[in-house]
């Protein structure tokens, strides 16, 4: 292989790797952050930019046309869609009473 063919090689493999550091992150934040709203930050943040970053790494490795097209889509809807599926669920969160993370806990200097 030329210097040439491993670059997207090369490319892809950064982008797969960024991508699961991303994922794992969101993962952790998921299951150990308090309440709904943090929860709710770490993976619409954290899992799109890995989400994100898988789909470049196949954008990467098949090209502009047939599965590289479909992975441009695929980031586009996935920052079309996460963080409006992230607002409308912290909203209902929200609206239905839960409370965020030591809003029940006063103050040090309120006694």
């Amino acid at each position: 292989m030329t210097a040439v063919g491993t670059l997207p090689a090369v490319v892809a493999t950064a982008l797969v790797v960024v991508g699961s550091f991303f994922l794992t992150v969101g993962t952790v934040g998921l299951l150990r952050l308090p309440d709904v709203y943090n929860r709710m930050h770490a993976t619409s943040k954290a899992t799109t930019l890995g989400a994100a970053s898988m789909f470049l790494a196949g954008f990467v490795v098949f090209g502009p046309g047939g599965a590289g097209l479909t992975s441009l889509v695929g980031i586009l809807f996935l920052f079309l869609t996460a963080p409006t599926g992230a607002h409308l669920i912290s909203q209902a969160a929200h609206r239905m009473g839960v409370p965020f993370h030591g809003e029940a806990a006063a103050w040090p200097d309120e006694e």
